[in-house]
């Protein structure tokens, strides 16, 4: 671990010794905690977990989907991300034109029935080729409605037009540093209804003193031990920070802060989590020894927004 993990660390253990045993959709369960905030020094490093592996190409391809302002997971797929592929596989399953095997609950029934599991994997196998090599069968069903990339790129308004909120923020932190209305928002109370996972990040704000960049995260729900992690590394905190200062010109070694209104850990997550936090009444192994912080270095430049660009390595 390192220094950088520790507040991510001492969030598991205040859920697993304080949370709240609470249902929810998934009708799995969970373990929560409500109004959490964790603080992070980037001049120490880039936030990368060492106690659990963190993909970094998912996150990458995740990150770069959503600033691209696209919402098909044939993208995703052509990257092997496979992060949003139950939510497309459901709108397809649910259409006339499906006609395989029941996959009524697939998500709930794939963890209970070894025998479905292997049917289930197979048919969206099936689903995911499809949407990769068939683009019309891709544009019927691989888009998932207004999520993050279509709120942050393309905000409908009231007169028809759109608000391309990534190219705001960025002119405002150009031009007007100071600005307290330097936020991206993707909670769109019209569209909620209608998309595939309403967003669990709802917004971020940038904050610019001395020349250097801040941002904090608002998630109105986050899964600890699967989403939170990426969460910290880069849909805000290392990616949408040092993306944007790299084209603003900033300094990104400022602090960082994730604020949860719903942190949480799944019934199915809470042996992992326990692992990872070494918590006083777990028999599992010690927390993993200290490495050092990984580093984030953008190895090309960035002159214009537009190009969302993106470094070579990491």
């Amino acid at each position: 671990m390192t220094a950088l993990e520790e507040p991510y660390l001492q969030l598991i253990r205040d859920i697993l010794e304080k949370g709240h045993q609470k249902g929810d959709r998934t009708k799995t369960g969970t373990t929560s905690l409500f109004g959490y905030q964790m603080r992070f020094d980037l001049s120490q490093g880039f936030p990368l977990l060492t106690t659990k592996k963190v993909p970094f190409g998912l996150i990458k391809s995740e990150l770069l989907w959503f600033l691209k302002g696209d919402t098909n997971i044939q993208y995703l797929l052509q990257h092997n991300n496979h992060i949003w592929d139950e939510w497309a596989f459901k709108n397809w399953i649910e259409s006339d034109e499906y006609t395989g095997p029941d996959m009524t609950d697939f998500g709930l029934r794939a963890q209970k029935d070894p025998a479905f599991k292997e049917v289930y994997q197979a048919q969206k196998k099936q689903f995911c080729d499809r949407i990769v090599n068939d683009d019309e069968f891709a544009a019927k069903y691989g888009n998932l409605g207004d999520v993050y990339g279509a709120q942050w790129r393309h905000w409908k308004t009231r007169t028809g037009e759109t608000i391309d909120q990534i190219k705001e923020v960025i002119e405002t932190i150009k031009t007007d540093p100071n600005s307290r209305r330097m936020i991206v928002s993707a909670w769109n109370p019209e569209d909620v209804p209608f998309s595939a996972l309403p967003p669990c990040h709802t917004l971020f704000q940038f904050y610019v003193n001395d020349n250097k960049l801040s941002c904090q995260l608002y998630q109105r729900s986050g899964d600890v031990f699967l989403g939170v992690p990426f969460n910290i590394a880069l849909r805000v905190f290392a990616g949408k920070r040092r993306w944007t200062a790299s084209i603003t010109k900033l300094i990104c070694s400022a602090s960082a802060c994730w604020f949860a209104a719903s942190s949480r850990s799944s019934s199915s997550s809470l042996v992992s989590a326990k692992d990872i936090a070494s918590h006083p009444t777990s028999s599992f192994r010690p927390c993993p020894r200290k490495y050092p912080a990984p580093s984030f270095k953008c190895s090309r430049s960035h002159n214009a927004y537009s190009a969302l660009a993106w470094p070579d390595r990491a």
